[in-house]
Parts: C-alpha cells; structure tokens; sequence
C-alpha cells in the first residue's frame, strides 16, 4: 500500500470512529430534547435550544468530514448511522 492509500485508510477509520462517537451524542440529546418537549412548562425552552443545537451540531460535523473529502464524509455518515442502530436497540426499538 501506498502512503496515501494509508493515510486515507486512516482517515476514514478515525472519521468512522468519530461519527459513532458524535452520533451517539447527538441521539442522547435527542432523547433528552423529546422528554423536554413531553413534559409542561419552561422545559419545552430547553428542548427547542437542544434541537437547534443538536441539528447545528450535525450540520457542523458533516460539512467539516465534507471538507476533507468524500470518503472521510461517508465515513462520518456510516460512523452516525452506526450509532442511529446502537441508539435504537438501547431503546428497544429494534429486536
């Protein structure tokens, strides 16, 4: 393998890696920002500032994967979707 073979090899596993991490995040915030909204009074404030967040967060983080090319961005996109799948089975929503 080439050096650049390797470099983007690696790139692609540490933006897989990220993805999981950030997207494991961001479903915890969005389970967070669902019991906000679920619940009466000033929470519902803190549940729309957790989803403009969350949102401008993922937006941020896939623009930047972007920027460094398209498979760092599928990676990210993997490493997220990755994560989507370990939030749904924590939740039970997948058997």
């Amino acid at each position: 393998m080439t050096p650049e073979t390797m470099t983007l090899l690696a790139q692609a596993l540490g933006l897989g890696l990220a993805g999981i991490v950030f997207g494991l995040a961001y479903f915890a915030v969005l389970r967070r920002s669902i019991d906000g909204f679920l619940q009466p009074g000033r929470r519902r404030g803190l549940a729309v500032a957790l989803t403009v967040g969350r949102i401008a967060a993922a937006v941020l983080f896939l623009w930047l994967a972007a920027k460094l090319g398209a498979v760092a961005l599928i990676a990210a996109l993997v490493g997220f979707m990755t994560a989507r799948g370990i939030a749904l089975r924590r939740n039970g929503e997948v058997s």
